[in-house]
């Protein structure tokens, strides 16, 4: 009461406000997200940077380093390992225009042409997010029986002369685009469902009604409109393709090999942690840049 009297008493200072209970809340909420980023993905990245710019101890065993500021890890990295970098990009690029060719008029039969049939609608999306039961593994693995050179496609394609007699599919850069394509095609295909499930169909009548042709109302009206769709879809498609090396391993050869695959091998079997790390860190940071640009190009303000 004697406290209660001092605030109120003219002359003995502000008055205190009282503060809101829920004030701390938001912040709260973010504390659990915060966290995990900072020690799984920021701390991570530094860890990762310091280990490319690592030097050999001298005169120490196999896989030993110390910490130093040697940059030349990555131009010596790059000099050395751009084939495979490019063909990287090179096959993730093929790969996500590939998904979008046979994702796009997927996702529209299931949400526009299928709407309103409800059990055709199921059915088809199960089909789409059915490889995801199998494991990732197994699935590339299948592709080796698929392309194999006795195998019906191999030898229908021999017969309509599509492919030459002592061709082969298996561990060329078909096989490895193919697989990819594959298992990163629902990756593609279920952002743009998303994005023509919520399409208004009285748009396209509008655009039929003043007689715009099909061409053409497609084009002006459910592309732009389905555009959010297909820049989530090419992201979540491009960027793990590029960085995938168990396509490249299991239905390629050496001569097929991907950033990743190098990646691998020198840092599980030759044990060249900052030569790994520098190849992972120019990887990260190119797809950084590549993905930036695009979406700025796309200007989907659904993700920027």
């Amino acid at each position: 009461m004697a406290l209660a009297g001092a605030l109120h008493t003219p002359g003995a200072g502000a008055e205190v406000s009282p503060q809101r209970p829920g004030r701390r809340v938001p912040y709260l909420l973010l504390l659990p997200g915060t966290l995990w980023l900072l020690v799984f993905f920021a701390l991570p990245i530094v860890v990762l940077f310091s280990t490319s710019l690592m030097v050999p101890v001298p005169g120490g065993e196999i896989g030993e380093y110390a910490p130093g500021l040697r940059f030349a890890n990555y131009t010596e990295a790059l000099a050395q390992y751009w084939p495979q970098f490019l063909r990287s990009f090179g096959y993730g690029l093929t790969a996500t225009v590939l998904a979008l060719a046979i994702g796009y008029p997927l996702a529209y039969v299931i949400a526009v042409r299928a709407r309103g049939r409800p059990l055709l609608q199921q059915v088809m999306l199960l089909m789409v997010i059915a490889p995801f039961f199998v494991s990732f593994i197994l699935r590339t693995l299948a592709w080796r029986q698929i392309l194999a050179d006795e195998s019906l496609v191999v030898t229908t394609l021999k017969a309509v002369s599509l492919l030459p007699d002592d061709a082969r599919l298996t561990a060329t850069p078909v096989a490895v685009i193919a697989g990819l394509t594959y298992n990163f095609l629902p990756f593609m295909t279920l952002p743009i469902y998303a994005s023509l499930e919520r399409l208004d169909l009285r748009l396209i009548e509008a655009g039929q009604d003043l007689y715009a042709s099909a061409v053409g109302t497609f084009r002006r009206v459910t592309l732009p409109l389905s555009m959010p769709g297909v820049v989530a879809g090419t992201l979540l498609t491009f960027i793990p393709a590029t960085g995938d090396y168990v396509n490249a391993a299991l239905l390629g050869t050496s001569r097929t090999a991907m950033i990743g695959n190098v990646i691998d091998s020198r840092f599980f079997r030759v044990v060249d942690y900052p030569t790994a790390a520098a190849l992972s860190f120019m990887l990260m940071g190119t797809i950084v840049v590549l993905v930036a640009l695009y979406v700025r190009r796309a200007g989907t303000e659904d993700l920027v």
